[in-house]
């Protein structure tokens, strides 16, 4: 028995004046994932936690099966495990974001677009003027990197609250610097790299160029070694996740599942058409596929009602034909398809409602309703209250 996991984060939305009313699940053209709807059942479920923000890796590891507000440690210990780093008892794992800092308000918190090679070279250097047997960075690709941090009382001497810096954009810095325990050491870290940045050659040529320079760091997400069991442990089947985001992958790796990375270029129809052939590939060689997609979700994140709209048309008409494809060839097949979590475009960030999914393929026995939305799947009556029973339904034997 296979089984395909399709997630699309942010896909879910509200309706809207722009769309008559509507939301862009009713509007797109998605013909495949309503035939998907037509042959399986529709429902909806909760991924969103109690506790935690409704964050994509936290939305993730529940649709898995796992209960985030119990494992979740940080987006820093998984990308830290993304790059496969074990981290010991006293060592903790910050997400870090290159950013530009203008006037004192953090004006861009991608750097400028910074791409991957600048970025090595900005960690390379930050690695022999800051690094010690306190600190230690470690590269990931564009504005996305991982700094541990070392103190013996472990995340108790470095757990002040901190702030992604893409939700304050535009703001004042110092009104959001990390608050608790480590605060002075962490924003100590952050101007002393500042310092250094802000005159590297990198950053000089860029503003020549009239680019935003990533001119600072900023400390976030952090963690200790999440403990999670093993994804074949707890179900019994072989897995793989693949993903080109970061956290997914370090979901991927950190619960035990192959990871099969993928691209991520300004071409979407060339990444998904290479999604798509590793899909299949993965399929023949695994159990369980998880594909995981942001393009939906990066679309919503910038209020761009036109991207979110193209990557669904785009994501059906090269992702979940080829899954109706293997559905057709394999017959011992199941897909789930889910949105993970709600990203209202308008809003331009994640909310805890409940999102749509269905389940087609072997013995799965299809309900009444034709399209996939979000109206529909309120109106089926299938309601799950979290991602472990929707998992449990899912790989029911």
């Amino acid at each position: 028995m296979k089984y395909i996991v399709l997630a699309i984060p942010g896909a879910a939305d509200y309706p809207c004046d722009e769309l008559t009313e509507k939301t862009p699940f009713e509007v797109a053209k998605l013909p495949h994932l309503h035939a998907l709807a037509k042959i399986g059942r529709v429902g909806l479920v909760k991924l969103a936690s109690d506790r935690l923000d409704p964050s994509s890796d936290v939305t993730l590891l529940n649709l898995l099966g796992y209960e985030a507000d119990k494992v979740y440690t940080g987006r820093g210990p998984l990308e830290a495990a993304n790059l496969e780093l074990k981290l010991e008892d006293n060592e903790i794992a910050f997400r870090m974001n290159f950013i530009t800092e203008a006037d004192g308000k953090l004006a861009d918190p991608t750097g400028g677009g910074l791409t991957t090679k600048e970025a090595r070279a900005l960690i390379n250097f930050l690695n022999k003027k800051v690094a010690s047997d306190f600190v230690r960075f470690f590269a990931g690709s564009e504005y996305r990197h991982v700094a541990v941090l070392k103190d013996s009382h472990g995340f108790a001497a470095l757990s002040a609250k901190t702030n992604s810096p893409e939700g304050i954009m535009g703001e004042p810095i110092d009104q959001h610097f990390p608050k608790g325990p480590g605060e002075e050491l962490l924003k100590k870290l952050m101007f002393d790299a500042k310092l250094l940045l802000q005159d590297h050659e990198i950053n000089q040529v860029r503003v020549d160029l009239q680019e935003n320079p990533a001119n600072m760091i900023w400390l976030w997400g952090q963690g200790p070694q999440p403990k999670i069991e093993k994804f074949a442990d707890i179900y019994e089947v072989s897995s793989a996740m693949i993903s080109a985001t970061e956290y997914s992958k370090g979901v991927g790796r950190i619960t035990g599942m192959s990871v099969f990375e993928i691209g991520k270029t300004p071409d979407q129809a060339e990444d998904l058409a290479a999604a798509a052939k590793v899909l299949q590939e993965a399929v023949e060689e695994k159990d369980v596929v998880v594909l995981y997609l942001s393009d939906c979700d990066e679309a919503s994140r910038v209020g761009d009602l036109r991207a979110k709209i193209t990557a669904m048309e785009a994501i059906d008409a090269q992702i979940i034909s080829k899954i109706r494809e293997i559905l057709d060839k394999k017959k011992d097949v199941r897909v789930l398809v889910t949105s993970n979590h709600a990203a209202p475009w308008k809003l331009g960030k994640h909310t805890k409602d409940p999102v749509p999914f269905v389940i087609a393929g072997k013995n799965v026995m299809p309900d009444d309703v034709e399209k996939f939305s979000e109206v529909t799947a309120k109106a089926s009556g299938w309601k799950l209250p979290n991602g472990r029973e929707l998992m449990k339904s899912f790989l029911a034997k």
